[in-house]
């Protein structure tokens, strides 16, 4: 097996995120193909096209793909049925690539061109009111490339959201901890001034 790093692996990969292949994102399957620790044949969307592609990087045999980790499926995009949405948001958190939009009991939708088709939105929702219909998608390698380009700057710009919301969250947290700390410190400095003024009073007596 070719010695190859996991982001030139990760380029092949279709950037999808559905974490069939058994990990948590086209990144870490990389890693573990980069680490000879995972199969080429693991990546249900990618198919036939992705295992030579890897066969071919790598050094290695084609292997057909293996059933285990779900059915070559073609091109589909999420749908919600927007009278049945409750408006629970759990699909919007689970979305990798922010291709549903709505709010809080309000209705969501799913924006086509940048669903991926993961099926991730799917398992959260607690009204069954999302499905999969298959659509013309990418059909040629070009666009197939394009595709997954696209899919995996929104992948990136969502985990720098994330982290960012995450830091703020952090931060408001700490103001508020020294908040709380200073307000304590004020709060027995005050008495401990008062007890002083008592005693000097109570002396003056």
């Amino acid at each position: 097996m070719t010695i190859v790093s996991a982001e030139t692996i990760d380029a092949l990969l279709p950037q999808t995120q559905c974490r069939q292949c058994g990990y948590g994102g086209c990144r870490p399957y990389a890693e573990a193909l980069a680490m000879h620790r995972a199969a080429i044949n693991q990546c249900p969307p990618g198919g036939e096209d992705t295992i030579r592609d890897l066969a071919a990087l790598l050094g290695v045999p084609y292997e057909p793909p293996d059933p285990v980790f779900g059915a070559i499926k073609p091109p589909a995009v999420a749908l919600i049925d927007e009278q049945r949405c409750i408006g629970c948001t759990l699909c919007i958190q689970a979305c990798p690539v922010d291709a549903i939009v709505g709010a809080t009991k309000m209705m969501h939708t799913v924006i086509a061109a940048e669903c991926t088709g993961c099926e991730l939105c799917i398992p959260p929702c607690p009204v069954d009111c999302i499905s999969m219909p298959v659509t013309v998608g990418n059909t040629t390698r070009v666009q197939k490339k394009n595709a997954a380009a696209l899919a995996k700057r929104r992948f990136e710009s969502r985990n720098r959201r994330l982290q960012r919301e995450k830091d703020e969250r952090a931060a408001r947290l700490a103001a508020a901890k020294d908040t709380a700390a200073e307000i304590k410190k004020r709060a027995t400095v005050e008495k401990a001034i008062a007890r002083a003024r008592e005693r000097l009073r109570q002396r003056g007596r």
